[in-house]
């Protein structure tokens, strides 16, 4: 017996009118949190940054591909990482998809990361994306939009992250951190080094202006599974943290099947 709360069809239909209002409310207040989104004033982008892409050596405004709007995905993929952060690749596995539509809306979508291009194309070949991914290993970018850090700054706790300056931390003894470095085949300071969020620009009369970033739970607005958990019975369910994996490395089911008879 479920120890839940239980009801007639008639008490759910109360209870989901009363929540429909809720809904509606935070559906109004989003909208109107996406104008003064875009109300924000442009900052002009005046530095020559330079990314390495399959088609090679590109400026900021070549990721634009023709088109006046660019959303950048600042995806975890460090120069010593030997695959991208499982959270990172989760959050790509639901943009993967879109960012045709979007070139057909003028805007380009594109992940930008600190480690060598490389490693980035043999890793978007083995997750099977096609987005576009670039490089910004040979320049200031990463470090310039709070998605890099060097070691010097986490030696003098100059991370500034999500517009406020963090403490020092010893990631070694966070296990939610190692078990996502270890997956990323990196040290625990390794992984934090590099971190999540996106930045958004246009390109207007021939400037580029810098018009919005987001970090920290802020991107989980763009992580597409959370919408869809936090529909479900069980929403998030995340006791113990992280749960995912790169797609690739779950267990078949007949295989996570076998062993849990068999463990």
């Amino acid at each position: 017996m479920t120890a839940h709360l239980t009801g007639t069809r008639e008490d759910w239909l109360r209870a989901r009118l009363d929540l429909l209002a809720v809904e509606k409310a935070l559906t109004r207040q989003s909208d109107a949190v996406a104008r003064q989104r875009q109300a924000l004033p442009w900052v002009k982008v005046d530095k020559d940054y330079r990314f390495v892409t399959e088609a090679g050596q590109v400026g900021l405004a070549d990721l634009f591909a023709g088109r006046s709007q660019l959303l950048i995905y600042h995806f975890m993929f460090g120069p010593d990482f030997s695959a991208g952060c499982p959270s990172c690749s989760l959050i790509a596995d639901g943009f993967n998809g879109i960012h045709v539509h979007l070139a057909n809306h003028d805007v380009t979508l594109t992940a930008v990361s600190l480690a060598p291009l490389d490693k980035l194309v043999a890793f978007k070949r083995r997750m099977g994306w096609s987005f576009p991914w670039a490089s910004s290993a040979t320049g200031d970018f990463n470090f310039d939009f709070s998605a890099s850090y060097s070691e010097e700054q986490e030696r003098q706790g100059a991370v500034e992250y999500n517009f406020q300056r963090e403490p020092q931390v010893d990631w070694s003894s966070n296990d939610i951190v190692s078990g996502l470095a270890v997956q990323s085949g990196t040290t625990p300071s390794g992984y934090m080094r590099e971190r999540p969020g996106m930045s958004a620009f246009i390109r207007e009369d021939g400037a580029i202006y810098h018009t919005y970033s987001s970090y920290g739970r802020g991107v989980d607005a763009i992580w597409s599974i959370y919408p869809w958990l936090d529909r479900a019975p069980k929403g998030r369910n995340e006791p113990s943290g992280p749960w995912w994996r790169l797609r690739d490395a779950y267990l078949a089911p007949s295989a996570a099947t076998a062993q849990s008879c068999c463990a």
